[in-house]
């Protein structure tokens, strides 16, 4: 049975709403933090960013853009791209997110598929995509380009579309704000193609009630406050970026935008954010970078450091148990918090009250390591189409690997162990794809995840694996490859990503990627520096290294589920070979089908 939800306090009617009151209520407040060329910061106010997208909103109504009509984003995270999506949502359009690496072919089906008539661009890459595809995408009326060359007439740039705006609000002062009127919860305000790890990507219609109520959700967590500073490096073309937007709206605490990834471990000392979101492999390759550093300055700080950790560490289970720490541990502990885990903080920016994880799974010894530092990681859960978030862990009430429903959001179980949800976050539908919704809407407001999980006494939720994931051995016995990759990261600090192959087989393989930092650094110790990537992968000793992290994952894991051989491959997947999505899932098929050769010899 479905346990009742959290009560739900007011839901605003729309984002422009929101938007509007913020801005009413503190209008000179910081309201977001923008990198300088030169890598200073700048600070905007919620009065000054409104500002500047009523202009940009009141140019994109110049254009004639119609209510719930589709403008498209194809950039990175930065701030002209927050900037673009609230012009569109204010202006009562609806954003059509693109990633920046999406292939040619597939941003024709996106915009051809979501009847796109605009697009920001971020540069000429994005811009050369949609040139070369002109003739076939005969209803985008205007590309306007963040950073890149213009034409004057199909290319125009920020600038042209904030003076196209400045003149339209001089003849029509009010537009703006009485589009933003009209628009109300039923409308569409975001369609998001989720990239999948399979076939075509599915447009996913997600409303501006749906994100009015991830932001009074959030609000009501009483997690975050005013006070907060938020960190976003998140890709904005991915709902759980989109989510923390709505809280900012609704709580009203200022974020610091720069979707760099080469940037984010140099920004964090420089904002001192108090919350950062990341998916679990930024939260391991921190895990990983820290542990090197301490144990590379050798003697007794690397000691020391090992010994905080493995004290902390004990703590930590017995307070998770919801035993208490005293005696010796206790004593322990406070050493290791004066000495140890504040220059661990200090990394980071010393402020982080709580890192946010989701998109995958993060190991258990990953949440570990970050709650004994000071630093507890909230794992959420939820979907694209469940506008990202649909629940989230607790500070009182910690399980590692669990989540609670947030308020409004109901979660049961199904009979077949399929986790299913209802609430506010539940997206309108698939675009143009009945047959879709029908699989997914199951009836009575519940959506189906297709997630295998399980409910504790607590209300916690768990997931156990993908309803889909799931592969069978030709011995028939089941194996769950995401749950067992997610294990030996965590154990292995030279791995990139794992893909456990088992289905139709008599055992499990596995194709091993290694981490191009901790390989550079591991050929460097061994007196190898410099040595490609590829030879590092065929090193012997590499391999037995690996081989040595494979015994230690086996010993957790049943017989069935045991790796019984292993490759290492020559370079880590990437979003561009199509291997990762854009929020670093691996996908599974395409990498399989990639190393077919290798994966048969294994089995020959």
């Amino acid at each position: 049975m479905a346990k009742a939800p959290e009560e739900l306090g007011p839901v605003g009617e729309s984002v422009p709403s929101l938007f509007m009151e913020r801005v009413q209520a503190n209008p000179g407040k910081e309201a977001f933090r923008v990198p300088n060329p030169d890598d200073s910061w700048r600070s905007v106010t919620w009065q000054e960013f409104y500002d500047d997208v009523e202009k940009l909103a009141a140019g994109l109504l110049s254009l004639g853009l119609e209510l719930e009509q589709r403008v498209g984003i194809a950039s990175n995270t930065r701030f002209e791209w927050v900037e673009a999506d609230f012009a569109v949502m204010m202006s009562g359009g609806a954003t059509t997110t693109v990633y920046p690496s999406t292939n040619t072919d597939d941003v024709v089906y996106i915009l051809l598929d979501s009847n796109t008539r605009m697009i920001f661009a971020e540069d000429d890459t994005q811009v050369a995509k949609l040139r070369e595809s002109r003739d076939q995408l005969p209803n985008v009326i205007k590309v306007i380009v963040f950073d890149g060359t213009t034409d004057g007439d199909w290319v125009i740039s920020m600038d042209d579309l904030r003076a196209l705006g400045t003149e339209f609000l001089a003849a029509n002062p009010n537009s703006v704000k009485e589009r933003a009127e009209e628009v109300k919860s039923d409308n569409l305000a975001t369609l998001i193609y989720t990239s999948g790890t399979t076939g075509r990507p599915k447009g996913v219609e997600l409303t501006h009630g749906n994100w009015a109520y991830e932001g009074a959700a959030m609000r009501d967590l009483n997690l975050f406050t005013a006070d907060d500073m938020h960190f976003l490096w998140l890709p904005l073309a991915h709902s759980f970026g989109k989510v923390l937007m709505m809280a900012q709206l609704s709580i009203g605490f200022p974020t610091a935008v720069d979707g760099r990834l080469t940037k984010i471990v140099e920004n964090l000392p420089v904002v001192k954010p108090t919350m950062v979101a990341m998916v679990p492999r930024l939260l391991e390759k921190i895990y990983i970078k820290v542990a090197e550093g301490a144990h590379a300055e050798g003697g007794a700080k690397a000691k020391m450091f090992d010994w905080a950790f493995k004290i902390g560490n004990e703590a930590t289970a017995k307070e998770v148990a919801g035993e208490k720490v005293g005696g010796g541990l206790a004593f322990k502990r406070n050493i290791a918090n004066k000495l140890v885990f504040p220059k661990v903080r200090e990394r980071m920016g010393g402020n982080i009250r709580y890192f946010i994880s989701g998109s995958a799974a993060l190991s258990k010894d990953i949440a570990t390591w970050f709650y004994t530092a000071g630093m507890p990681v909230l794992e959420g859960y939820g979907l694209t189409e469940t506008s990202a978030a649909s629940s989230v862990m607790r500070p009182n009430n910690v399980r590692f690997g669990s989540f609670q429903p947030l308020p409004g959001t109901e979660m049961m179980i199904a009979g077949d162990g399929e986790i299913l949800i209802r609430g506010g976050g539940i997206m309108r539908g698939y675009r143009n794809l009945p047959e879709a919704n029908a699989e997914v809407f199951p009836g009575d407001g519940w959506f189906a995840s297709g997630d295998i999980g399980e409910i504790d006494e607590k209300g916690r939720v768990r997931i156990t694996d993908r309803k889909k994931d799931l592969v069978k051995t030709s011995g028939g016995k089941y194996i769950a490859p995401s749950a067992i990759e997610s294990q030996f990261k965590a154990v292995c600090g030279l791995a990139g990503n794992m893909v456990v192959h088992a289905n139709d087989r008599n055992f499990a393989s596995a194709l091993i990627t290694l981490d191009p930092d901790a390989a550079a650094a591991w050929a460097a110790e061994h007196g190898k520096a410099g040595a490609a990537m590829a030879d590092i992968a065929k090193d012997p000793e590499m391999r037995k290294e690996i081989q040595a992290s494979i015994d230690e994952l086996n010993s957790k894991l049943n017989k069935w589920e045991t790796i019984k051989k292993f490759e290492i491959l020559d370079r880590d997947f990437t979003v561009e070979e199509g291997e990762l999505t854009p929020s670093l899932k691996v996908k599974r098929k395409v990498v399989e089908e990639k190393n077919r050769d290798i994966l048969d010899a294994m089995y020959s």
